[in-house]
């Protein structure tokens, strides 16, 4: 089959179009540096001509609320819209377990307004929450940084590696469509607190932890329920406190 994978050379898309690829499909990673713009609508129907599957994958350049909402409504928009004319199949969307629990974020309120497109289009979807990646450790602890400090809320969480992403993706996108939602999850609940204090320590960021059940989640305020997945959720299988002891620092920018 023909896939175009949205925001295919990002950390989730660049593996899910090698994991297809393998498969034999006719795997497509676009993404603006490739000439296709989701936000203008630029490259678009060109790149979907023939496709069956779309999986978007792809991120806001930006966190900023009003930018944010921006980002995904027109490219939801105009990436539906493409999809309905070049006759595509199956909508595959990756989105974050809590997005409607988080809506005192202007992010996940423009993650929801995404999930309200795709329900409301007219093509078969499938919207899979994830929760965090190993690898999204280091932005929480930014997002916490106050001086040479962190602070850290120590409510629960159950992160997933982007490998076991990758691989979950993988079923979701040549399964038939759900029409509806589905979680994935890693193996190992822990504390956001424990989580990103035992990454920080493995890369020697020795800043001082403050733990403080006040501290905000990118603006909302946490329960140990908010960012934990259901009970029927699909989980990797690599356990958080095997892949912190080998995790190195994200590349700088």
């Amino acid at each position: 089959m023909k896939i175009v994978v949205i925001g295919g050379t990002g950390l989730i898309g660049s593996k899910l179009v090698q994991r297809l690829q393998a498969k034999g499909h006719d795997v497509i990673a676009a993404s603006p540096a490739s000439g296709v713009n989701t936000v203008t609508g630029e490259g678009l129907a060109e790149i979907l001509a023939g496709a069956q599957i779309v999986v978007d994958v792809a991120n806001s350049p930006s966190f900023e609320d009003k930018a944010v909402m921006e980002f995904f409504q027109s490219s939801g928009r105009n990436l539906l819209a493409a999809e309905a004319a070049a006759g595509v199949t199956h909508h595959v969307a990756l989105s974050v377990v809590g997005t409607d629990r988080l809506q005192g974020s202007g992010y996940f309120r423009a993650k929801l307004a995404q999930e309200k497109l795709i329900k409301e289009a007219s093509i078969p979807y499938t919207i899979v929450h994830s929760t965090q990646f190993f690898e999204f450790m280091f932005g929480i602890a930014q997002s916490g940084a106050q001086g040479d400090k962190v602070h850290l809320s120590p409510a629960m969480m159950q992160p997933i590696y982007s490998d076991d992403v990758a691989d979950a993706l993988v079923d979701f996108v040549l399964g038939k469509p759900l029409d509806g939602m589905a979680e994935i999850a890693g193996p190992e609940p822990i504390r956001i607190s424990d989580a990103v204090e035992k990454y920080m320590r493995q890369i020697g960021d020795n800043r001082e932890i403050v733990i403080d059940s006040q501290t905000p989640y990118f603006g909302v305020r946490l329960d140990d329920k908010t960012l934990m997945p259901s009970d029927g959720a699909r989980l990797g299988k690599t356990l958080f406190s095997e892949w912190v002891k080998t995790a190195t620092p994200p590349p700088a920018r």
